[in-house]
């Protein structure tokens, strides 16, 4: 099953596989449970207790929190470890923020709310080499299989997709040098959430820096799309063949909020009140019209209810066929639906307004408890 970079990015090489990892903060710990549940099911199909999901999978792609995990599982981490690390990085990451009463932070505060310090320091202690201590680097020989880290260009207003293809235009040209990246600011550009932490500096090549921020401060948050773009598009170096047989497309969100709002709550809204809405309403339109263009192309037996028009689109194919296999898992975080997963909890509104605030630290672990009670869809079928 293991596989060498080279293998793992041939596009004659078998069926090629795509992971998809949405953004959302530190709600990364319910898609860890995803995780945990199909790399169980991977090993039990190979009968191989060793497998990584970096065996699996040919591209692995991450926005945001999901970077950070698709970097862990490409760097070959299996996901307990991982688990491990981001229970330690969450409560780092979203523990220190800037103190606002202290005359010489208050500037410091009015650019964003955490301190990327933290950030940084466990970013780059996680993506190292073992032996030399030296960061690793977006072209390092420790990345097992294709990587692909979505942000987003705050000075160009471009979305990247830094990536570890040697036949990738910006990978080692005059007009760019992905190679050369440390993995751990690809990482931390792609997770630079606007608000949360100041943006993310890196040198591109031709003595260029660029300002990056949060890739979900784009149409890839959830980024199965521009995953499939990726892969199959003549200007990117993958360049692997479309077909349900020939090309598998696994996504997994952070979980998602349900809008349901009393008329008048919208019309007494402010100023403030809409600042805050916002964001999270274009988020999720992005998101569902991935999860559209997705289904379109696909006969997927994870099929999501995108409304009662469209419902779930049985048998609406571009072209008339499946052009893929797709696979979605994502978790609707409601007082119903958490109540059903049988978790020894009485959920109330309150907290499932605590569960979806992307900040909330001490929520990580109840993430994935929930993560992990919630991939019981994900079926050992699904990956026959």
């Amino acid at each position: 099953m293991k596989k060498t970079l080279t293998e793992h990015l041939d596009p004659s090489n078998g069926t090629k596989r795509i992971l998809s990892l949405d953004g959302g903060g530190i709600r990364g710990a319910l898609t860890l449970g995803y995780l945990k549940k199909m790399e169980t099911i991977l090993r039990k199909k190979y009968d191989d207790d060793s497998l990584r999901l970096c065996d699996y999978f040919d591209l692995i792609g991450g926005t945001s929190t999901g970077s950070i995990i698709a970097s862990g599982l490409a760097i070959g981490m299996e996901v307990d470890d991982i688990v491990t690390l981001y229970m330690d990085l969450g409560g780092k990451i979203f523990g220190k923020k800037h103190n606002w009463w202290k005359p010489w932070e208050t500037f410091k505060y009015l650019k964003a709310e955490y301190d990327y310090s933290e950030l940084a320091k466990s970013l780059l202690a996680t993506f190292k080499n073992e032996v030399t201590g030296a960061p690793i680097l977006m072209g390092g020989p420790e990345l097992k299989t294709g990587l692909c880290i979505i942000a987003k260009r705050a000075d160009t207003n471009s979305t990247w997709h830094i990536m570890n293809h040697p036949k990738g235009r910006f990978y080692n040209s005059e007009i760019g040098v992905n190679k050369d990246i440390p993995l751990w600011q690809a990482v931390r550009a792609s997770s630079a959430a606007p608000t949360y932490f100041v943006p993310q500096m890196i040198e591109v090549g031709n003595g260029e820096t660029a300002a990056f921020v949060d890739g979900g401060v784009s149409m890839a948050n959830n980024p199965s799309l521009a995953l499939l773009m990726v892969a199959t598009l003549k200007g990117f170096p993958f360049q692997w063949e479309m077909g349900e047989d020939k090309l598998e497309v696994v996504s997994v969100g952070t979980g998602y909020s349900v809008f349901s709002k009393k008329t008048d709550d919208i019309e007494d809204n402010w100023i403030l009140s809409w600042a805050k809405s916002v964001p999270d309403m274009l988020m999720q339109d992005a998101s569902w019209q991935n999860q559209i263009l997705m289904q379109w192309l696909s006969n997927s037996p994870t099929a999501y209810e995108i409304d009662l028009q469209t419902g779930k689109m049985e048998g609406d194919y571009v072209g008339g066929r499946p052009l893929i296999k797709y696979l979605r898992y994502n978790f609707p975080l409601t007082v119903a639906d958490l109540q059903a997963l049988g978790i020894e909890k009485n959920y109330t509104e309150e907290d499932v307004e605590s569960l979806i605030e992307m900040s909330n630290a001490e929520n990580r672990f109840e993430l994935f408890n929930i993560g992990e009670k919630a991939a019981k869809d994900v079926l050992e079928e699904h990956f026959q």
